[in-house]
């Protein structure tokens, strides 16, 4: 999995007016928590930390907080309701003999036989949650719909890769191809052929 390096500086806790004057330096609020370390207040650019934010992937995140490294991924992200600008972000500590529960982007390829068939490929969702570990995380999960014909569907407990473990609920819709007209139009002209 791709890593992104970001850089923090501690900040002091306790009045709402620190905070207000961290987002006021553009400067986004955070704080770093996990097993075996205590945790730590700092903030992040908020410029930079749109290169985690705003994108489709995941990422392993190294963390720089005034000269101490630590490999974190993004825990959670609280937005403002009417600008959606990053207000508070929660990072949690990793560790790299543990297994990693994390969101990964799913990946669809293949012509399906279904559209071919007149079908429409509906893809359900967009990232699945995987566990491993951070060394075995793939940057994304392919699913081949090559062989998927009308009416077909495929969930994650359809899916299975070397090193990982899918943790999404088994019956997650993944991707399906739907019936449309030109699939029962095709369907009822190669009836009377046969």
């Amino acid at each position: 999995m791709k890593h992104l390096t970001l850089n923090g500086s501690l900040r002091t806790v306790g009045k709402k007016a620190d905070v207000k004057a961290v987002r006021r330096n553009e400067q986004v609020p955070c704080v770093l928590y996990g097993a075996g370390v205590e945790n730590v207040a700092f903030s992040i650019n908020a410029k930079d930390l749109k290169a985690l934010t705003h994108t489709p992937y995941s990422h392993i995140v190294d963390l720089n907080v005034d000269g101490k490294a630590y490999v974190a991924k993004l825990q959670a992200i609280q937005y403002h309701p009417v600008t959606d600008e990053a207000r508070h972000v929660d990072f949690l500590v990793l560790d790299a003999n543990k297994p990693v529960t994390i969101e990964v982007p799913v990946k669809i390829f293949g012509n399906s036989v279904g559209v071919r068939q007149g079908g429409k490929l509906y893809q359900a969702v967009r990232k699945l949650r995987v566990s491993g570990l951070i060394d075995n995380l793939p940057d994304e999960l392919p699913v081949d719909i090559t062989p998927l014909g009308v009416g077909k569907q495929i969930s994650a407990g359809d899916l299975s890769y070397d090193n990982i473990q899918i943790v999404s609920p088994k019956a997650t819709l993944v991707c399906a191809i739907k019936a449309t007209r030109a699939a029962a139009t095709a369907a009822t002209e190669e009836t009377p052929a046969e």
